[in-house]
């Protein structure tokens, strides 16, 4: 891998209300607020910074692909099969929308989930052999 980009460090993330939505990260997906005001929300979970940004209704980080699905543009990891169905379990009861695990064709296992602004994110069983490597 070359040095040029090393990680990801910020996501953006359109919110309709920053209050309501910093709320939900921070119980839902125990992300630690670090800084907020009217117009964003700093917070920080699975190892970056995300900002909640303050967006018109309807506006979502989703994309449509060129067969018109629907689609999510960040996929979180848990560490195995188990983490996962814990997970999908905690959201559920939660009341989080989520999807039902899936297999995909590939290694491990996946769902889907949405926030307030039904912006769509997926999880994925199989954490990272690099991450593993060195953070573990």
């Amino acid at each position: 891998m070359g040095d040029k980009l090393v990680r990801v460090g910020t996501t953006y993330i359109p919110v309709t209300d920053v209050d309501q939505s910093a709320e939900w990260y921070v119980k839902n997906l125990e992300a630690a607020l670090s800084y907020k005001d009217t117009d964003k929300a700093i917070l920080n979970f699975a190892n970056q910074s995300f900002f909640l940004v303050k967006s018109n209704e309807n506006v979502t980080a989703n994309f449509k692909d060129k067969n018109g699905n629907e689609r999510f543009s960040i996929t979180f990891e848990v560490d195995g099969l188990h983490a996962l169905a814990k997970l999908h379990k905690e959201f559920q009861q939660s009341g989080v929308k989520v999807c039902e695990i899936e297999d995909r064709g590939h290694a491990g296992r996946n769902f889907v989930f949405y926030d307030l602004d039904k912006n769509k994110f997926d999880v994925w069983s199989e954490l990272s052999p690099t991450f593993k490597e060195k953070f573990k």
